[in-house]
């Protein structure tokens, strides 16, 4: 047992590694050698832990992905009291990563965007992580409707729409085209018409 809990811990301090790199200089500058270097373990005990950079890659996009899904339902848990339209409101907010303390994952995420438009098995994981996204907005905007907000809506539409703007958005504050309060403010403005309904402005 101890052992299998060392080398989880090993794993983790791998991603920290990989994601610290990533953030600093994008995956190109990221090897096996450097994350070993930078996780303060043998480049042998990466190797041990994943075979190719690629299932390290992977690993580590996971990781980013878990601690943005944790927030998320951190989020919608916290006020179990409202509605599916807060909750849903709050959800695309995290998941656009327009915030200034969440910069830094902000480019750790392009990073790993980019490498997949290359890599199918890291654009796999991620639309594996982009299809339970979909379906989490797309199961608040029903209850939201079940209620009486937005009704008439096409859940599944409105839960895409809302996940591509939220996923743009992370890449145009980055890149400094849009401040997060503008940000903030497109998104607030999507989440209104949604919720005006098909017949709203």
């Amino acid at each position: 047992m101890p052992r299998q809990v060392d080398q989880e811990e090993r794993r983790r301090r791998i991603a920290d590694a990989v994601c610290a790199l990533t953030e600093e200089g994008g995956l190109e500058g990221v090897t096996l050698r450097d994350v070993a270097v930078r996780a303060a373990i043998s480049l042998g005990a990466v190797q041990r832990c994943f075979r190719t950079k690629e299932e390290m890659l992977l690993f580590a996009v996971e990781a980013v992905g878990g601690r943005i899904t944790a927030r998320v339902r951190a989020r919608l848990t916290a006020s179990p009291a409202q509605s599916a339209a807060t909750a849903l409101g709050h959800a695309a907010g995290e998941v656009a990563l327009v915030r200034a303390e969440h910069r830094a994952e902000a480019r750790i995420w392009l990073a790993f965007l980019a490498q997949a438009a290359v890599s199918p098995p890291l654009a796999g994981h991620l639309r594996t992580g982009y299809a339970a996204l979909q379906g989490l907005f797309a199961r608040l905007i029903e209850e939201a409707a079940a209620g009486g907000t937005g009704a008439g809506l096409d859940p599944e539409r409105e839960a895409r729409t809302l996940l591509a703007l939220a996923d743009g958005l992370t890449a145009q504050v980055l890149v400094g085209h849009l401040t997060e309060r503008a940000a903030e403010e497109v998104l607030d403005a999507q989440l209104a018409r949604m919720w005006a309904g098909p017949s709203g402005p």
